[in-house]
C-alpha cells in the first residue's frame, strides 16, 4: 500500500472543508483575565540565545557597544559575548506573548525591572510568571492584571526579574 491509499480521497474534496468560524476556539489564544487568578503560576517554553539574535537586536537598536560586538573584548568585565538586558527582557516577552497574551494582551502600562546576572551567547532562559493582582477596570470588561517574571538560565540562575502591569482584555459579552 503506498501513502496516497492511506488516506481517502473523500476526506480531501473541497466541498467537505470547514470554513473559519468565529465560534471555533482559536489556537494560541491568550488569556482573558477572567482566566487567571492571583497566585497563580506559569512557566515559557525555553530560548536559547544565538548570535543572530544578538547581531539583529543590536543593529535594529543600534546598541553598539564593544562587550556586544567584539568577540574578546579587551576592556570585558567577564568571559563570554553578554547580550543587552534589553535583549533578555524581548526574548521573554515574545514567549510570553506567543503563549499567555497573544490577542488578549491590550497594553503594557508599567515595567520594574531588575537584572541579576548576564546572559551570554548559548545560555538557554526562560521565565516563571506569577499573577499577582487582578483590577478589574470601569469599562469594556478589561482589567489591569500585574505580574512578577523571574527569568532563569540553564543552570537555574536567577539572571532577571521584572514587575509588569498590563491591561488585559476581556471575556468577550456576546
Amino acid at each position: 500500500m503506498n501513502a496516497p491509499d492511506l488516506i481517502p480521497t473523500s476526506t480531501l474534496a473541497a466541498e467537505d472543508a470547514r470554513p473559519a468560524a468565529l465560534d471555533m476556539p482559536r489556537l494560541g489564544q491568550g488569556y482573558v483575565w477572567q482566566e487567571l487568578q492571583v497566585g497563580q503560576c506559569f512557566r515559557t517554553f525555553r530560548r536559547t540565545v544565538t548570535e543572530t539574535d544578538l547581531v539583529n537586536f543590536i543593529g535594529v537598536t543600534g546598541m553598539l557597544e564593544a562587550i556586544f560586538i567584539e568577540d574578546g573584548y579587551e576592556g570585558a568585565a567577564m568571559a563570554g559575548r553578554p547580550v543587552p538586558g534589553a535583549l533578555t527582557y524581548s526574548l521573554i516577552e515574545g514567549l510570553i506573548l506567543q503563549t499567555m497574551i497573544q490577542g488578549t494582551g491590550l497594553a503594557m502600562l508599567e515595567l520594574q525591572q531588575k537584572i541579576f546576572a548576564p546572559v551570554v551567547l548559548g545560555d538557554t532562559v526562560h521565565a516563571v510568571i506569577e499573577v499577582t493582582e487582578i483590577r478589574p477596570t470601569s469599562r469594556s470588561g478589561r482589567a489591569v492584571v500585574s505580574s512578577r517574571i523571574d527569568v532563569w538560565n540553564q543552570k537555574q540562575q536567577l539572571v532577571m526579574s521584572y514587575l509588569a502591569k498590563r491591561l488585559l482584555a476581556g471575556r468577550d459579552p456576546r
